[in-house]
């Protein structure tokens, strides 16, 4: 069966919104991944869908100007082998991988992660993604108790487990993101606890990961400071360098907070709970 391939560039703080709308609008699949300071949006949908049509109506959805963007044709055996040939294995750190189904760990001694490209956002080759998890290599201690909130793909849940944790949350408001953890979490080997934010068990964390935009971030601060222990700590991604000092204001009545790291014009926030 053919498919019809779209491929457009957006600002990253515009990304999750468009991509949610284009799933919403019809494409079938929605894949995000970085293009300099911008994101790549690639969707794909039936070879009989009106592209042009779709786009739009994403646009509007999102409450966005219409973007530019290129539509293909890709049979079947062409969209395999481009998606494949597009993603490989992602060196995030000294110790740690990401690799994709169809390649072999470069390095046996690694801490490995099985993670292929899907419907959620979280593959490990964005600079936001790669600022948490080298955080964690260098930072997670034995048996933390973790809350991932905006899971997406579980990565960060799931290198969390691969790296020690304890007791593993992970939330999202997206139905898909809980589906498609659970299932990378279950090919990792990874056991954690999985719910839609309004349904998390009552309690409070040694570590709490968000990896979502500045605003959400900010909106959700009375959330995640209710989520983390005293003394615990809260590490936030997603958020340009230049919103960065703005973020961690928000966080400052509760936290011990500053820039953590930065790369690329990206920025890693976060400290200890007071």
């Amino acid at each position: 069966m053919p498919w019809l391939s779209i491929a457009l560039e957006i600002d990253a703080s515009q990304a999750e919104a468009l991509s949610e709308a284009l799933l919403e609008a019809g494409a079938d699949s929605v894949a995000i991944e970085p293009a300099g300071a911008r994101m790549r949006l690639s969707a794909l949908i039936a070879a009989d869908a009106d592209g042009v049509a779709l786009v739009a109506a994403a646009a509007r959805a999102a409450a966005l100007p219409p973007p530019e963007f290129s539509i293909a044709r890709l049979e079947d055996e062409d969209w395999v082998r481009r998606s494949q040939a597009q993603f490989g294995p992602i060196h995030i750190a000294e110790r740690l991988w990401i690799v994709p189904s169809w390649h072999t760990p470069p390095d046996p001694a690694a801490v490995v992660v099985r993670l292929d490209p899907g419907l959620a956002f979280g593959t490990g080759s964005h600079v936001s993604t790669r600022l948490v998890l080298q955080y964690l290599e260098r930072n997670l201690q034995d048996g933390e108790r973790v809350l991932d909130y905006g899971c997406g793909s579980g990565i960060l849940a799931i290198v969390a487990g691969k790296l020690g944790a304890g007791e593993i949350t992970a939330t999202d408001i997206d139905p898909q993101a809980l589906e498609t953890t659970a299932a990378n979490a279950a090919e990792n080997g990874v056991a954690l606890s999985l719910a839609a934010p309004e349904f998390l068990a009552p309690g409070t964390f040694d570590l709490v990961l968000a990896n979502i935009l500045a605003a959400p971030l900010i909106a959700l601060e009375p959330l995640l400071a209710a989520r983390t222990r005293a003394g615990g700590r809260v590490v936030l991604s997603g958020i340009l360098e230049s919103q960065a000092a703005e973020v961690a204001a928000a966080y400052a009545r509760d936290f011990d907070v500053g820039l953590i790291a930065a790369a690329e014009g990206w920025a890693l926030v976060g400290g200890q709970r007071k």
